[in-house]
């Protein structure tokens, strides 16, 4: 099992040219806007990677041609940082690809892997680390999320949200408390665009009936998400004490899909210091199994509102 992990957790085919340009120009439409710069490092990643595993050449010596560190070239594989101009060039001539049309491809996927995203403004609110996770959230087709403790940070209103951060960080400054609000508040706008994801949220009984901030907030985060699951885009399921034990019961489980068959899951795990990335091909599946499991064993959605409603009224 490979596993990348992270601290400070919060609330996270090689065929030929022909081919693969094709798939490319279609995930330029996908990103169109440049709202996120993440799957264009993903492409630009796996392509990388399969052009040096094609050559038999290691991270390592692929870093030691370009004087980086392999673990450098690991992030460029992942996806999770941008490339450096020079860099795409030099690993190209490494990997043997002379054919003009491929580089131009390639480069101009690491032009568009450097754009910054908007998160980037919130940058000393949150950990470094965070804004890979969200330029993957901000990029997905399909985000499945599974939640213990806490409402989905995508579906909270304002006032619950703030509670919870101020729980998480109850050292933080109001202006830092404040401009993590907003960051939550902006990140939901991809709820409403023209290209929202298809957002599948399994949430624990226990998270719904701990009023976090007081009855009051807690009654309105209830009715907001009565509200949201309105939405054609937002499938809520609650996972009822009646159902017992479970297959997620030791934390919050999400999966991102892309909007390219090429790029597999991401599963992202949430823990109270950290947070990991699960990388092998086994483990997603695992994880995608086990989602699958909660997806069956919680409440249908109809019943699940009903859920919410009773558990609101019981707030009164």
């Amino acid at each position: 099992m490979r596993i990348t992990d992270v601290t400070g957790g919060e609330g996270g085919a090689g065929g030929g040219l022909q081919e693969w340009a094709g798939s490319t120009r279609s995930t330029e439409r996908t990103w169109e806007g440049g709202t996120s710069p993440a799957v264009p490092r993903r492409v630009l990643g796996t392509r990388l990677r399969l052009l040096r595993e094609a050559q038999y050449i290691t991270r390592a010596e692929a870093g030691e041609a370009i004087r980086v560190p392999s673990a450098r070239i690991a992030e460029l594989e992942h996806g999770r940082t941008g490339f450096a101009e020079r860099d795409v060039a030099d690993l190209l001539k490494i990997y043997g690809v002379t054919d003009k049309d491929e580089r131009a491809v390639l480069q101009a996927l690491a032009d568009q892997a450097n754009t910054p995203g908007w998160w980037q403004a919130y940058a000393g609110a949150v950990p470094s680390w965070l804004h890979t996770y969200i330029g993957l959230e901000q990029a997905a087709s399909v985000i499945r999320t599974f939640e213990v403790q806490f409402v989905p940070g995508l579906l909270q209103t304002r006032e619950y949200a703030r509670a919870v951060i101020e729980l998480v960080h109850a050292d933080a400054s109001e202006t830092c408390v404040q401009r993590r609000v907003a960051l939550r508040m902006r990140r939901q706008q991809i709820l409403y665009g023209p290209r929202s994801p298809h957002v599948w949220a399994v949430i624990d009984e226990a998270a719904l009936r701990r009023p976090v901030g007081g009855t009051a907030t807690m009654r309105a985060q209830l009715r907001h998400l009565i509200a949201v699951s309105d939405l054609p885009q937002v499938t809520v399921q609650v996972m009822p004490f009646s159902a017992g034990g479970h297959a997620a019961a030791g934390g919050p489980v999400t999966l991102l899909r892309m909007p390219v068959s090429e790029l597999p899951d991401v599963v992202y795990l949430e823990r109270l210091t950290g947070a990991s990335y699960l990388e092998d091909a086994a483990d997603i599946e695992t994880y995608r199994h086990v989602v699958d499991c909660l997806v069956t064993r919680s409440e249908p959605p109809a019943a699940s509102r009903e859920m919410l409603h009773r558990i609101a009224e019981e707030m009164e």
